[in-house]
């Protein structure tokens, strides 16, 4: 058996994280009414699918297994992704998503490439998977920022608008947001 590398840990805990992450987004995805929320979704689940799979290759290439760690919290964001009783918005603010992060704060990555025994694959690795999270991290906050903003829109007094309506809104901003990074 092969020594076992002092970042073996983080690995394995990468690969049940973003499993875990995939279900449930994917869960969020089968039950979203709108198409532009799930077009970001669906971007950010087959990263965190791509992620566990990569993470999983790795841990087997160096010649271990990836040892499952289920996460007791995991039953109540599948929970809340699969609701249909939920508005995205509140699914956003019930599992912690979307929320604008100060750009000057070190983040949950900013240590992960620390230990200097990490060997050139997998430091690409985790290289390409840090450059994604951040940036699922700002699409997601972006799409949270739309749904919020529509939200901020609505005038007290006014009736409240359709599904229709609220939806086409929410595509408008999204498309916006697409226009500007693309």
């Amino acid at each position: 058996m092969a020594d076992k590398p002092s970042y073996l840990g983080l690995l394995n805990a990468i690969a049940n994280g973003e499993a875990e992450a995939e279900r449930y987004l994917d869960a969020w995805i089968a039950v979203t009414p709108s198409d532009d929320v799930r077009a970001v979704l669906c971007t950010v689940a087959l990263r965190e699918g791509e992620h566990a799979k990569a993470f999983a290759k790795r841990i087997g290439e160096l010649g271990f297994s990836v040892l499952e760690r289920p996460d007791p919290a995991a039953a109540k964001r599948l929970k809340v992704a699969a609701s249909t009783k939920l508005s995205d918005r509140e699914k956003f603010e019930q599992l912690g998503l979307g929320a604008e992060r100060d750009g000057d704060e070190p983040d949950i990555f900013a240590g992960m490439l620390r230990d200097r025994s990490i060997d050139i694959q997998t430091g690409a690795l985790l290289g390409r998977y840090i450059a994604e999270e951040r940036d699922s991290a700002r699409l997601l906050a972006a799409c949270y920022g739309a749904l919020v903003e529509y939200d901020a829109g609505d005038e007290p007094d006014a009736a409240p608008a359709t599904v229709e309506e609220r939806l086409d809104r929410i595509e408008r901003m999204l498309e916006k947001l697409v226009a500007e990074r693309g």
